[in-house]
């Protein structure tokens, strides 16, 4: 998992925080913290859908999936781990 939270750090710091990691750990609100708008979210989204190959349904777009590096981990671990086989 360790990893998977590196890449969405990555993900986050270049596209919302102008490459600066600015004090943002894995418990770090991107709500709360003024990181990710509303617009943010959606740009997450895409992001996660394209590079993990899933796809999250409306009512998934719920902060307890989406509002830190950890809750989007464990989010993608759980929507991986219920994918089917390819």
């Amino acid at each position: 998992m360790n990893d998977l939270k590196t890449q969405i750090r990555q993900f986050v710091v270049s596209n919302f925080l102008f490459g600066k990691d600015n004090g943002l750990t894995d418990e770090t609100s991107f709500l709360e913290q003024g990181i990710l708008d509303s617009t943010g979210v959606m740009e997450l989204v895409a992001h996660l859908e394209e590079t993990f190959r899933i796809k999250i349904a409306d009512h998934e777009l719920v902060p307890e999936n989406l509002d830190s590096i950890n809750a989007v981990a464990v989010f993608l671990e759980r929507k991986r781990a219920s994918a089917p086989a390819a």
